[in-house]
């Protein structure tokens, strides 16, 4: 026959779940730091000192390690904070770095756009010889009959048949073509409002409308027209017409250009 324990408030209980509760609380009370004082009290007073002690010293240990995982993972936690935070200051400053760069770069690009600009600027309002390393072999108001006027209403440079005339400085051409006395001939328009001619030309090679620049070829020098020999004739004028020239050694140096 099968004997069985009566149940009631007043049953103790087993050996096994008492220990486990045990266990359960001097792991929590392990974290808090109490576990030492009060533990080993409280299993003295039930007479089984020598049991309880081993689950003592194993919970203690167990509460050691938690405490270390803990401990481990705040450090780990906020060793990855730390890297984040880094991670980003070190993107913002690459990104100030990147956007300092950027402006460097654009301020000079905008200056080489400046001076390339005033470069151009100075060269377009620069002012050559009409032929590269000649000399007026006849000077401005030269008295002649060879003239219809009398006297010389331009100057004469030294070229040979063929040498290259060149646009003394920026302008339109007005005039390309048979200028009479002046054989083939151009004049242009400069820029400042005045007027210059170039006569007795070989070849042209320019039109009517045209731009040129300073230096820019637009003839070959020549013998047509009334002339003597091959050579240059230079006018510069005031109008586009016969009659409205002026000095042009004057013309020249007065635009830095030395004959």
């Amino acid at each position: 026959m099968a004997f069985t324990r009566a149940t009631g408030k007043h049953r103790r209980a087993t050996r096994t779940a008492r220990t486990t509760r045990n266990l359960a609380g001097i792991a929590t009370l392990a974290a808090s730091g109490v576990v030492a004082s009060v533990a080993s009290p409280a299993l003295a007073a039930t007479g089984e000192a020598a049991h309880h002690d081993t689950g003592l010293q194993q919970a203690v240990v167990m509460g050691d390690e938690l405490a270390v995982r803990i401990e481990a993972q705040a450090d780990a936690q906020q060793a990855a904070a730390e890297a984040t935070v880094a991670r980003a200051k070190a993107e913002a400053e690459a990104l100030r770095l990147a956007e300092v760069a950027k402006k460097k770069a654009d301020e000079e690009r905008a200056a080489k756009v400046r001076a390339a600009r005033e470069a151009e600027r100075k060269r377009l309002n620069t002012f050559v010889a009409p032929v590269t390393g000649s000399y007026v072999s006849t000077a401005y108001k030269a008295s002649s009959g060879l003239w219809s006027s009398g006297s010389h209403t331009g100057i004469d440079f030294h070229a040979a048949s063929g040498t290259s005339v060149h646009a003394v400085g920026s302008g339109t051409v007005v005039e390309a073509g048979w200028g009479g006395a002046y054989g083939n001939n151009i004049v242009i328009k400069m820029n400042d409002g005045t007027y210059t001619q170039y006569g007795h030309l070989s070849s042209i090679g320019v039109t009517v409308g045209q731009t040129v620049t300073p230096g820019q070829q637009i003839a070959l020098s020549g013998n047509t027209g009334n002339t003597t020999g091959p050579h240059l004739h230079f006018e510069a004028r005031t109008g586009p017409d016969y009659g409205s020239d002026i000095d042009p050694v004057a013309y020249l140096r007065a635009h830095g250009v030395t004959v």
